[in-house]
């Protein structure tokens, strides 16, 4: 068991918590991040971490590591403290400034309030549902691919039509001695450019595609060999392999966040929108897992949630009625809470 203090808890670690951490840097407030992940990013490097993102400012065409990667980089001045891979199990109010948010691996943190910034709950995969298979867990089926030297000169299938299982599909081609995309239909969910270069490189024999659903499988000497796949012609093909990936996407999951008490709409928490405050006072949601009237989940409207909840904890907690903005640019107690140093010739360029 051990304990923290801080300013404020983040529950989520995903681009929205990362950035929350820098809002709250901007007004002098520290941060604990939580995620039941054991690596920060989210459902963007969960489920497409070499997709690329769009609407991000001033990013015009970055994946989505390449986002978290910035984020975790910009939030790095304000030093926050990251607890991966445990979940937030409960947050007891000791008053409107007073929080205790305890995890299932017994971690305490005290903090004088909690964003929540859990996208849309917990995630965990949606697992492959054939019979035994799971005894090759993290031996030779996988689902998620985190260290790309193992499938190196090997013969892999991927299991999905998503964005997802075309990515590391299609980066596994590059590094595989083999690649052979399996999904149960013709209707993906993929990029349509993944799609086309999928096709593209089937054509080339680079890859391979087959249509059907896994049925079964083969092992030898506690060693998964094949597994079956059965088509909607009837025909089922044994196919051989060295590894087993599954993108079947994640399954989010409210987890505790439902017994907390918090007013909610449809698995959402519903706050206002001049603090992002929920029907908790000190308990705040940012991010896809809140809810407004006209929210659209983005990151970008994440983002803008962020520098308001940030505003009103700051507020909360201050003896001014207000407090002011405070201009990245030439801001002097910006500069030193984020260790910048500028010149007093350049703020007046």
């Amino acid at each position: 068991m051990r304990t923290l203090t801080t300013d404020v808890v983040i529950i989520g670690a995903g681009p929205v918590g990362i950035f929350q951490v820098f809002e709250l840097g901007l007004q002098g407030l520290k941060a604990v991040v939580i995620d039941t992940l054991k690596e920060i990013g989210g459902q963007c490097c969960e489920l497409y971490p070499e997709k690329p993102i769009y609407d991000i400012p001033a990013l015009p065409n970055a994946t989505a590591k390449q986002v978290i990667d910035n984020l975790w980089e910009q939030a790095q001045a304000f030093d926050p403290t990251y607890i991966l891979g445990e979940r937030v199990d409960d947050i007891e109010k000791h008053s409107n400034i007073s929080f205790s948010v305890t995890t299932n691996k017994h971690t305490t943190i005290h903090a004088k309030a909690v964003i929540i910034a859990g996208g849309n709950g917990a995630f965990s995969p949606v697992k492959l549902k054939v019979p035994q298979i799971d005894e090759f867990e993290n031996k030779q089926l996988f689902y998620r691919v985190t260290n790309l030297s193992q499938y190196k000169n090997k013969n892999i299938v991927v299991l999905g039509g998503g964005d997802a299982a075309f990515d590391w599909a299609l980066t596994l081609q590059k590094t595989a001695q083999s690649v052979l995309l399996i999904h149960r239909s013709l209707n993906f969910k993929a990029a349509p450019s993944s799609v086309t270069e999928m096709e593209s490189l089937c054509e080339q024999l680079e890859m391979q595609f087959l249509c059907g659903q896994v049925s079964g499988f083969e092992s030898k000497e506690d060693k998964l060999i094949a597994i079956n796949v059965s088509s909607k012609d009837g025909i089922t093909r044994k196919v051989e392999l060295d590894a087993l990936v599954v993108l079947f996407g994640m399954s989010p999951k409210l987890g505790p966040i439902s017994q907390w008490n918090l007013a909610m709409y449809h698995n959402q928490i519903e706050v206002n929108t001049q603090s992002f405050e929920s029907s908790e006072s000190g308990i705040y949601a940012v991010g896809d897992i809140n809810y407004y009237p006209g929210k659209r989940k983005l990151i970008l409207s994440g983002f803008h949630e962020t520098a308001l909840a940030a505003f009103a904890i700051a507020e909360r907690l201050s003896t001014n009625n207000r407090i002011p903005t405070l201009y990245t640019t030439t801001s002097e107690i910006v500069h030193k809470r984020m260790g910048v140093e500028v010149s007093l010739e350049s703020l007046m360029e």
